[in-house]
């Protein structure tokens, strides 16, 4: 006789018998997956130099799903994040990076890596993106990136690939965005291409393709940008474009297409909000239709055969900042119909640039316009007609700029972020030096960015605000746009090279450093609490920080300012917030930007200031932030997480006793603003009274 408990017993060790060999496959499979995957990296970083120390964490002190760029996922611990985008990395990349089976993201942009695209990428079928853009790529693009099927995002821009497009991209049949400008493709645009219907941004500028322009790419019916400039496309545009009704960026700029354009262009392609057709071989009537584009914000015509009646009225344009319509024929009508459309110009308030020059177009332009430049015909004399009425700074070109900087030499670089790059330099109207700040337009969110700053810097004026000069936007050389702001030159850098570079042999000290902190705080009161509407900074941090000569700090870099209590698209949750380790939690969250987040970045500033440790330094982590190394030590050792350079032997007891209070001061006041509760942050008003008492104390210890 069988007892319940030998039944049940029996059971366990059947039930055993039969989910330890799947079980013990899958513990199997996992583990090989993951020396796989481990093995792949230790491959990739082989192959390449990486002389900024990205991959410093890449050994074997910790697992590789905590490398720097390196993401896994949360159950297997598989790799499926690869993201190094602008590291300094050098040389090619390792075909081993096929066995990462599970990898979603290969995100490399803006290195040098150099040799050809390995064709075992073609392995990743979990792949969605895969960003290769401004490296040293050459050779043709792989045949077999068809087999990643789940592909949604390629860019390959800024290489030096030959070859044709070839077929087989057509099988990514959910890519939604595919960049390859600035390589030397050829062969024409393939009709195939119209087989991925899913297709949203097409960017192909600068390369000797050749060709016509398929009809099949009217296939595209969810396309927002198209961008073929400087292609070498001759031909028609086909009718099917124009059916693309979603499309808000149409550029063919620099072709040598030819015909007319429809009538109902701008009734067909509503949501325009860029159109640049200039130097072609385009012919007959600029569309009258054009008006109906109500969100037209850039129109380049020039440089065309365009001829007869301009009859777009440009009131319905409110949003257009840039036209360009020099170098054609509008002589239909008469100069009273021309007159109709300088007329309707009233209206476009925020006109910044205009061009007419060398179309025969005659008319005053109306004084109500925003403009800052304009090109006009020339004078008899060889003069230009005036070029503002309400011009604010003095305007520079890209000539000037790149004589400023001595063609952008590198001996003239003096910063670099993934947007831009800063140049010292000095123009010819004053010998003192500026600082020029190139903005990279190739990254996405850079022209946002430029903007942004330009609109911040419009409306403040504050002593601890870096000081505008001027602004260029224009184009370069090669006809691409080119941007970039002028600022007033800071001679003692940033305060993040003062904090943490070896090339600073000398150091802060105490008083310079509660003065620096009381320099940002006094600009960011007044952005929060002066100006209207508030304004919120978005990315404070040592390296936005500069000193002059008097070491006086200035607030910089405005490119991701809000201005809050404005119906603005500005304020919406997505997209970039500031820098990982001074970005508030809430951020992270997608909380719309606030002035408190402006506290919570500054409250970790003052503690990287005082500690001299970084928030992304190595011994913080999940348990251990720079917030709680500061609030643990407010308790009893607080002299131990002070810079030492900042501590000074004090020659009383009474003094060392003030020291140290003003010491715990001011920690408690980056710990206070760096909580992780936003309404619990201090108010940047009281940030700045708490700081001038700290000051005060400090000058009356005794001597």
């Amino acid at each position: 006789m069988i007892s319940l408990a030998s039944l049940t017993l029996i059971s366990i060790f059947s039930y055993t018998l039969v989910i330890f060999p799947t079980t013990f496959a899958t513990i199997t499979g996992s583990h090989l997956g993951n020396e796989s995957d481990h093995m792949a990296l230790l491959s990739f970083k082989s192959f390449i130099g990486d002389p900024y120390g990205a991959l410093a964490s890449w050994n074997s002190s910790s697992h590789f799903c905590k490398w720097g760029g390196v993401s896994c996922g949360k159950h297997h611990k598989r790799v499926t994040v690869i993201q190094l985008e602008s590291e300094g990395l050098q040389g090619s990349l390792s075909p081993h990076v096929g066995n990462l089976s599970f990898l979603r993201m290969l995100s490399l942009g803006n290195n040098s890596f150099e040799g050809t695209i390995p064709h075992e990428l073609g392995r990743l079928s979990r792949l969605r993106i895969l960003y290769l853009y401004q490296n040293k790529f050459n050779g043709v693009i792989p045949i077999n990136l068809s087999s990643c099927y789940n592909l949604k995002f390629l860019s390959l821009a800024r290489n030096k690939l030959v070859g044709s497009i070839p077929v087989e991209i057509s099988f990514l049949s959910k890519l939604i965005f595919l960049s390859f400008n600035y390589n030397n493709l050829t062969g024409g645009f393939p009709p195939f291409l119209g087989n991925l219907t899913l297709m949203k941004e097409f960017q192909a500028i600068k390369n000797p393709l050749g060709g016509r322009i398929p009809h099949t790419l009217g296939r595209w019916k969810s396309l927002r940008i198209f961008n073929a400039g400087e292609c070498n496309l001759h031909g028609t545009i086909p009718h099917s474009i124009y059916n693309l009704s979603l499309l808000t960026n149409f550029s063919l700029a620099v072709n040598q297409l030819t015909g007319t354009l429809p009538p109902t262009t701008g009734s067909m392609l509503l949501n325009l909000r860029r159109l640049v057709l200039r130097d072609n071989q385009l012919s007959g009537l600029l569309p009258m239709s054009i008006s109906n584009c109500s969100r037209l914000d850039h129109l380049e015509m020039s440089d065309n055969n365009f001829s007869g009646k301009l009859m777009i009225d440009f009131a319905n344009l409110k949003d257009i900042s840039y036209i360009a319509l020099m170098n054609n024929d509008f002589n239909g009508g008469g100069a009273d119909e021309l007159k109709f459309s300088i007329d309707s110009m009233g209206n476009c308030t925020k006109l910044e640039k205009l061009g007419i020059g060398n179309c025969n177009i005659e008319g005053v332009v109306p004084t109500t316009i925003g403009l800052v430049y304009a090109w006009f015909k020339k004078k008899k004399n060889g003069q230009q007609s005036q070029s503002s009425t309400n011009e604010r700074f003095l305007k520079v070109s890209y000539d000037q700029i790149l004589k400023a900087t001595d063609g952008f030499s590198q001996a003239n670089l003096i910063g670099q972020g993934g947007s831009c790059s800063v140049y010292k330099g000095i123009l010819d109207h004053d010998p003192k030096f500026v600082a020029v700040k190139v903005l990279h337009l190739q990254i996405r969110g850079a022209h946002k960015s430029f903007i942004t700053e330009c609109e911040a810097w419009r409306s403040i004026r504050h002593r601890n605000l870096l000081k505008i000069i001027t602004s260029c936007s224009s184009i370069d050389f090669q006809g691409n746009d080119f941007k970039a702001l002028v600022y007033e030159f800071m001679p003692n850098g940033s305060l993040h090279d003062w904090l943490h570079s070896n090339a600073n042999t000398s150091r802060l000290n105490l008083f310079q450093r509660i003065n620096i902190l009381i320099d940002i705080a006094s600009a960011l009161d007044y952005l929060h609490n002066q100006c209207l509407p508030t304004i919120v900074h978005g990315d404070i941090k040592p390296s936005n920080i500069l000193l002059d000569n008097d070491m006086v700090a200035h607030v910089g870099d405005f490119g991701l300012a809000k201005f809050l209590g404005i119906n603005s698209n500005q304020n919406n949750s997505t997209g970039v917030k500031g820098t990982i380790g001074y970005a508030p939690p809430e951020y992270g969250l997608g909380s719309k930007m606030t002035s408190s987040g402006d506290v919570y970045s500054f409250g970790i500033l003052l503690l990287e200031v005082m500690t001299g440790k970084k928030p992304t330094d190595d011994i913080f982590n999940e348990d251990l932030s720079l917030h709680k190394f500061a609030y643990v030590a407010l308790l009893d050792q607080i002299i131990d997480i002070i810079d030492s350079d900042v501590v000074v032997m004090q020659n009383t007891e009474a003094n060392a006793v003030k020291m140290e209070e003003c010491l715990t001061s001011t920690i408690r006041i980056g710990v206070s603003c760096s909580i992780e509760s936003p309404s619990q942050r201090m108010n940047i008003s009281n940030v700045l009274h708490e700081l001038l008492h700290v000051r005060g104390s400090l000058q009356n210890l005794e001597v």
